[in-house]
């Protein structure tokens, strides 16, 4: 799937309270360590007996069958035999082969990603020609491509000057407004415009507001330059946000400072996302807290129980980081992972608040 946000927010809705052992999570670089999957499959494949056993090995068959393919080299795959389900992710960068079996999809590093490969739009355009790109984890989705025959810069005939540059001028604003229609069907949140001379700024002046309002930067360069330019571009997005990052840290110091819209530590974080506050959820990026889960009531609690102190219930050993995401995703919460030491001393999580 190419809309991580879309993949992510339908991956964190799936869990089997029956069976915590049904989904099978693997993130795989196919080109390196080769044998990582054989031992993890014959590791994980010893632990699991009667129908987990058997669901767990025609899931596997299934994902080898679809690794065979040729669907890329660094890939995210979720599936589950029991649901008849699978699907995936090609991913922009290498990361740690992993394979996780749990009662849901495992979803932490594919948001780390989409925090930290931004979707973005870049537009290239000069007076009488624009192209479009859709950039999505590191590279381009789609494109499309916009030209108009614009008059040259010299008159025609007996044609006056000024009656010249006022034709020439409408068809330049006649393209734009095609440009601009074109933008506001596939825009993202963030816009980077390009091109020589002062066309693109011509171009950002007649855009409305809510367009206006999402470009990010407006870069310098050749028409002809469009490999340099998406190089540019993505590390300009990625300087954002780190940025972004930052500030988002930056407020939630401040809103608890005046005891505010804010909650941190993993007990007052996780209440507060599961009551649906949440707005952003910040998260150190490598901390996991091991915990356990009750599929039967939803408990959630880091420390480890073999039964539900509520009913009694076999709980499941759990990242209760990962739970506190998924109820973000669930909630349309934003979420955002740092390193910032701060996030480390409040407890390696905390969030904003929608109200309190």
């Amino acid at each position: 799937m190419n809309d991580l946000s879309e993949l992510i927010r339908e991956l964190s809705e799936m869990y089997d309270a029956d069976s915590r052992d049904t989904y099978i999570t693997l993130y795989i670089n196919k080109d390196k360590n080769v044998k990582f999957l054989e031992r993890r499959e014959k590791a994980c494949k010893s632990l699991l007996s009667g129908e987990e056993q058997k669901n767990f090995t025609n899931t596997m068959e299934e994902i080898k069958e679809f690794l065979n393919k040729n669907v890329g080299n660094t890939l995210a795959i979720f599936a589950s035999h029991k649901h008849h389900f699978l699907t995936y992710a090609h991913l922009p960068i290498e990361i740690n082969n992993s394979l996780i079996v749990d009662s849901s999809p495992y979803i932490r590093p594919l948001a780390r990603i989409q925090d930290e490969w931004e979707s973005f739009t870049l537009i290239l355009l000069n007076s009488h020609y624009a192209k479009i790109f859709s950039v999505s984890l590191g590279s381009v989705d789609r494109e499309k491509n916009l030209s108009s025959n614009i008059m040259n810069k010299h008159r025609k005939g007996g044609m006056s000057q000024a009656r010249f540059q006022r034709l020439r001028k409408g068809a330049i604003h006649a393209f734009f407004s095609e440009v601009e229609e074109a933008l506001e069907k596939i825009a993202d949140k963030q816009i980077v415009l390009a091109g020589p001379g002062q066309a693109k700024l011509q171009f950002q002046d007649m855009l409305s507001k809510h367009l206006a309002e999402r470009i990010v930067e407006a870069i310098d360069i050749s028409i002809d330059d469009e490999k340099e330019l998406l190089k540019e571009s993505i590390h300009l997005i990625s300087e954002l946000e780190k940025r972004k990052s930052k500030g988002a840290v930056q407020q939630l110091k401040e809103e608890i400072l005046k005891d505010g819209l804010a909650a941190y530590g993993f007990d007052d974080t996780l209440n507060a996302v599961k009551n649906g506050q949440v707005e952003l959820l910040i998260i150190e990026k490598d901390y996991k807290l091991k915990g356990y889960l009750c599929e039967h009531c939803q408990l959630l609690k880091a420390g480890a129980i073999k039964n539900c102190p509520n009913c009694g219930s076999v709980t499941s050993e759990v990242d209760v980081i990962e739970e506190i995401l998924e109820f973000a995703e669930r909630t349309d919460a934003e979420i955002e992972f740092t390193d910032d030491e701060e996030i480390h001393n409040l407890g390696h999580v905390g969030a904003i608040l929608r109200y309190k």
